[in-house]
């Protein structure tokens, strides 16, 4: 038997920070985000080998297995052994599994749209498609969420596992006791379509290490930092001022509004920005760009603009000069799935 799994890209566009522990259980977090046609992708293949074999094939990596009820936690495909491990153990997977598994990602790791995350609801979806494992939406998110968070102990926030497993556009709420709402929106096909004219994503070139940014924020709120804390209030402020705009149609004050969230963002952590971040920044704003922020917890991978369609070419054209690119994309209003081509005639 064969399944496959993908599983949206997302781009943050406010409340992004909030969404981390400590600050989303004490304060609440709030955020807005957006998939993308970007994705996670798993293919499971079940064998007799007594093996399992897993592999990265954007990554050209690849390692095997002797079969068994927990794979060690070593630094070697973590997220896909995490996934194996908590599914084996949950659902009192008796028999042995043996099985090849590869994955791939059309974005690079530490890209700032959710990769990781995307990839662990990639695998948990192609899991349960495979063993019968009945798992809805919120039950998918919240997994991967314990996986990576408790099981890994993978620094980060939540909000990459369920616009992962939703897609679309989605206001998600964040409170203490882990409880999620996870809120649709509406959007008028021309305010999607106006956005996406207004939207550039330029990768930087430069892959970060997202845990020490975010354990940094973490650690701000933790030893009760007052400007960190008071930065992540007005973020998620901005992240229902955002919302309201979006619903409204008034793409103007929503694409400005993306640049005041990153002015509020750079105080949440010192290694948000660089140099090299805050020179891209300055010549995209003098291109004509309304604002723009670092996707994700910051300090490179890619960046999101807002500008007028009709100064976007100039603004491409002045992104390029940074040794960056350009990359086109269309927004997503799938989430996960999951399917067995062997069922497909």
């Amino acid at each position: 038997m064969t399944v496959r799994s993908k599983a949206p890209l997302r781009l943050g566009l406010a409340g992004g920070g909030s969404d981390v522990s400590p600050f989303s259980d004490t304060y609440g977090g709030a955020v807005l985000n957006a998939t993308i046609d970007k994705y996670a992708h798993c293919t499971i293949e079940e064998t007799e080998s007594g093996f399992i074999t897993m592999q990265a094939a954007d990554l050209n990596l690849k390692a095997r297995y002797k079969t068994a009820p927990s794979l060690p936690i070593d630094g070697h495909f973590n997220l896909h052994k995490g996934v194996y491990n908590r599914i084996v153990k949950q659902f009192d997977i008796k028999k042995p599994l043996s099985f090849k598994i590869v994955t791939s990602c059309d974005v690079p790791p530490g890209s700032g749209l959710g990769s990781s995350s995307t990839m662990v609801v990639a695998i948990l979806k192609a899991f349960a498609e495979w063993l019968n494992i009945p798992l809805g939406d919120y039950d998918t998110a919240c997994l991967a969420c314990e996986i990576e968070r408790g099981d890994l102990r993978m620094e980060g926030g939540k909000q990459d596992q369920y616009a992962a497993t939703f897609g679309g556009f989605n206001f998600i709420e964040f409170y203490g006791s882990d409880r999620v709402i996870v809120n649709p929106l509406r959007i008028r096909q021309w305010m999607t379509d106006e956005l996406q004219a207004s939207t550039v994503l330029y990768y930087t070139g430069d892959t970060r290490e997202s845990d020490k940014i975010i354990h940094e924020q973490r650690q701000n709120v933790i030893e009760n930092q007052t400007n960190a804390i008071e930065a992540t209030h007005i973020i998620k402020k901005n992240a229902f001022t955002m919302k309201d705009l979006l619903l409204k149609g008034e793409i103007i004050p929503f694409c400005k509004a993306l640049g005041k969230d990153w002015e509020n963002k750079k105080q949440m952590a010192t290694s948000i920005t660089n140099s090299h971040i805050d020179a891209i920044y300055s010549s995209a704003l003098e291109a004509g760009a309304y604002g723009g922020k670092v996707s994700g917890a910051g300090g490179g991978g890619f960046m999101i603009f807002t500008v007028d369609p009709l100064k976007k070419h100039k603004l491409v054209n002045t992104l390029k000069h940074h040794g960056g690119k350009v990359l086109n994309f269309n927004f997503s209003n799938s989430g996960c799935r999951s399917w067995k081509p062997d069922n497909i005639k």
